[in-house]
């Protein structure tokens, strides 16, 4: 009985590095000098610019007439609270409210189906301000969070956790939520709606 090949798997043919002796010179990888860094040269490195709106926490571009920028869920839990919502927004902030809704949250609420038609009723309001959006994709919450760093002036109503936490690492931005059957506001100073003299 004559013995059996086994065959090798993942059999590889060996390289010959390309710093190898036996490589011609002119042939072979050239060694790359190691360049000391100059202790006194300056460290060049990108810091986000400070919005000029904002004094430490305090911003200053909130005030009456306020924008509010509008999710998807909000509309949905203002409609199963029975809540008007510019209605309940004048009341929560005692002055002139103007709810923005973008072509994200737009496409949202339509890709959401017929269960959703109030909602999308809701949307289409003439009070309803919108605005365009020029990125690619529908992603609704990525779009609000470019939208509330890029202008400092406005104010998220939102009742999802996860964009309520994305939000409140940008500083000077409120979020309106609903809790109680009404809206509240959260990081709000008292003093925004002060005259200033």
């Amino acid at each position: 009985m004559g013995k059996q090949k086994t065959r090798q798997f993942a059999a590889m043919k060996r390289m010959i590095n390309l710093k190898d002796h036996r490589i011609k010179e002119k042939d072979r990888a050239k060694a790359k000098d190691k360049k000391k860094k100059d202790p006194s040269a300056l460290k060049e490195r990108e810091v986000s610019k400070h919005p000029s709106c904002l004094f430490f926490q305090y911003n200053t571009q909130l005030g009456p007439p306020y924008h509010v920028l509008v999710d998807t869920n909000f509309i949905n839990f203002s409609i199963k609270a029975k809540l008007d919502i510019v209605q309940s927004m004048m009341d929560c902030l005692y002055a002139k409210c103007i709810p923005y809704i973008t072509d994200c949250v737009m496409a949202e609420i339509e890709k959401l189906g017929m269960k959703y038609r109030v909602a999308l009723r809701i949307a289409k309001d003439p009070r309803f301000e919108r605005l365009p959006c020029t990125h690619k994709g529908t992603y609704a919450d990525d779009c609000l969070v470019q939208r509330v760093t890029q202008h400092k002036c406005y104010i998220l109503a939102t009742v999802d956790r996860d964009l309520k936490r994305r939000v409140r690492k940008i500083p000077g931005v409120p979020i309106m939520y609903i809790s109680n059957h009404r809206y509240n506001i959260e990081r709000m100073p008292d003093d925004y709606g002060a005259p200033r003299f």
